[in-house]
């Protein structure tokens, strides 16, 4: 504790970032625009800034491209925090319009062109935009309901509701196996919102018939070195190896932490510590001689998942945090990376089949989609749900459709793959990942992910504002409303905020960057947030479309693939 100085006695405020992802970095980067307030350190127990959101190596004469975005690949119009952190560092998104397949065979259908299954269901189709509308109108007593109850509320079929609905929901937050468990505002909004609706606007006759465009994200481990480096030139302490391993004490005089120094990998993602699971465990022990110092810091902001800042937190959480951390829920899945064509053929459908499309849905020509199909049906999200139990899923990424960086035409065989296994603990027994040939996994990564069941928006969210700024501490990560990378960048901010720093002017100025603000900071902290900036600026024509959702600021470009013709270039992409 040798140096600390207290803030009242002239010292600047010592402020603690633990985590070194999207939230940390953001909140990080908005202290450090006050160097006059605030001293600020960010640590994170692997030896890379990003989290869950890193790119990995592959082979670029097989593949296109010589870099994969791995755990965060893209994201939606309305995510103008984010594409303003990319621009802030020099970097870009891509437009993208994304491409369906969900499930196969019998099963199967699709947002490009309409199938048997939808044929088969359009009485309960019919019914299902009829709902949304009813919800729409009554949402405040639908709005918590979950979606598997107000299934069963409307009669529709369990083939319905597994193969058609869900997956609808699955594929927006990457809910997995508990989506059934997710409240019904959120399928709800995801039709009928012209701003956060992913399949707006429905279709009553094939249920979602546009192709939702999407941004895809730039190479997150440059992107992410470059901001880790801007924010040691603006003074941060940026301190990776280093794991917080316990919260001493949290009173009038600030905040006393324990750390260790990590041993780095040399892929940079350091295995787990012997303080989170012991040798006996598979994946924990590292580092179990390590040495615990003592740190002291006037603030501290936690930046880690719920249940991690619960666990460090220890004896001096309150009851109340005990009560809201532990009341989040996770599920661990794991990520296999690979280029097993015959395993995607398999599971998947990944063409257009003649014998799967229909011409008519309810007496209404589709050949104008059917013709499109032919052409350029290009899945780049795919699900299926198990026979065993159809309320269980498996998600997959065509990374080579999908992300920008790889040539428009790669043969399917030198595809990369990345297809996701969900909660081990209770859906392992169904998972096909065996079948997966080893030879052709590039990688594997195990995830301990947020699963948003109605109960995290009755038991947290609602009780979050009770816990920020308690104790000198605040949380900031995407678990605190919705698992997206736009809400963990506002997060940090926002904890930023709430200490004293300024949020941004230009985003200020974009109106749906600062409703979208606000809305957060009032939910998560009960505090309205009142606007500073002059109106005239940088950031005015940031926002276009209905209510300012689509962002036309820095940091997005217009015309797709542009990331493979700058990677072209560099040598990179082929």
């Amino acid at each position: 504790m040798a140096g600390y100085r207290p803030v009242e006695d002239g010292g600047k405020k010592r402020v603690l970032v633990v985590g070194a992802g999207a939230a940390g970095m953001s909140c990080a980067q908005h202290l450090a625009q006050h160097p006059e307030k605030f001293d600020v350190t960010i640590i994170d127990a692997v030896d890379y800034c990003g989290g869950q959101a890193f790119s990995i190596p592959i082979d670029k004469e097989k593949h296109g491209a010589s870099w994969l975005n791995q755990g965060v690949q893209g994201g939606s119009n309305i995510f103008h925090h984010t594409m303003t952190m990319f621009s802030r560092q020099g970097h870009h998104a891509d437009p993208v319009k994304l491409q369906v397949s969900f499930g196969k065979d019998d099963k199967f259908w699709t947002n490009v062109f309409p199938t048997k299954l939808l044929a088969r269901h359009t009485k309960e189709i019919k019914r299902f935009h009829t709902m949304l509308k009813i919800v729409r109108w009554f949402e405040v007593f639908f709005a918590i309901i979950p979606i598997k109850v107000l299934m069963k509320l409307f009669f529709f079929t369990e083939e319905f509701a597994n193969t058609v609905a869900l997956p609808m929901v699955a594929l927006f937050l990457g809910t997995g196996n508990y989506t059934p468990e997710v409240p019904t505002i959120i399928l709800e909004r995801l039709v009928t919102s012209p701003t956060y609706g992913m399949w707006y606007p429905g279709d009553p006759l094939t249920v979602a018939s546009n192709l939702p465009p999407m941004v895809v994200f730039p190479n997150f481990s440059i992107f992410y070195e470059d901001w880790r480096k801007s924010l040691v030139q603006k003074g941060v302490k940026v301190r990776l190896s280093t794991e917080l391993t316990e919260v001493i004490s949290r009173d009038k005089n600030g905040v006393v932490v324990k750390m260790i120094k990590r041993t780095p990998e040399p892929d940079h993602h350091n295995a787990v510590s012997a303080w989170v699971a012991p040798a006996s465990d598979p994946h924990g022990g590292a580092d179990a001689d390590a040495k615990e110092s003592e740190e002291h810091y006037d603030e501290l902001v936690l930046c880690v998942l719920a249940d991690t800042a619960n666990r460090i937190l220890g004896r001096t959480a309150t009851y109340r945090e005990k009560k809201v951390l532990g009341s989040a829920k996770f599920s661990d899945d794991i990520t296999v990376t690979h280029t097993d064509s015959d395993y995607m053929k398999r599971h998947y459908e990944n063409f257009y089949n003649p014998e799967q499309a229909v011409t008519q849905i309810q007496g209404v020509d589709q050949t104008t989609r059917i013709e499109m199909a032919k052409k350029s049906f290009k899945p780049m999200y795919y699900i299926k749900e198990y026979p065993e139990d159809l309320s269980k899923l498996e998600m997959c990424f065509d990374c080579t459709n999908y992300q920008s960086q790889f040539p428009p035409e790669v043969k399917f065989e030198n595809h990369v793959f990345q297809t996701i296994f969900l909660n081990k603990k209770r859906d392992g027994h169904l998972w096909s990942i065996d079948e997966i040939d080893e030879s052709k996994i590039i990688r594997k990564d195990w995830w301990h992910q947020l699963c948003h069941s109605f109960t995290h928006y009755l038991f947290v969210i609602p009780w979050m504002m009770f816990l920020q700024g308690r104790k000198h501490t605040r949380f900031a990560a995407a678990w605190t409303l919705i698992n997206a990378h736009e809400i963990a960048v506002m997060s940090g901010i926002a904890a930023a905020v709430d200490l004293g720093a300024q949020y941004p002017e230009d985003l200020e100025r974009d109106k749906f960057a600062l409703l979208s603000f606000r809305l957060y900071y009032l939910l998560v902290y009960g505090r309205w947030y009142r606007k500073k900036a002059p109106q005239e600026g940088p950031g005015k024509d940031w926002a276009s479309g209905l209510y300012g959702s689509i962002y036309q600021g820095p940091g997005v470009v217009n015309e797709d693939r542009t990331m493979w013709r700058e990677e072209q270039k560099k040598g990179n992409s082929t």
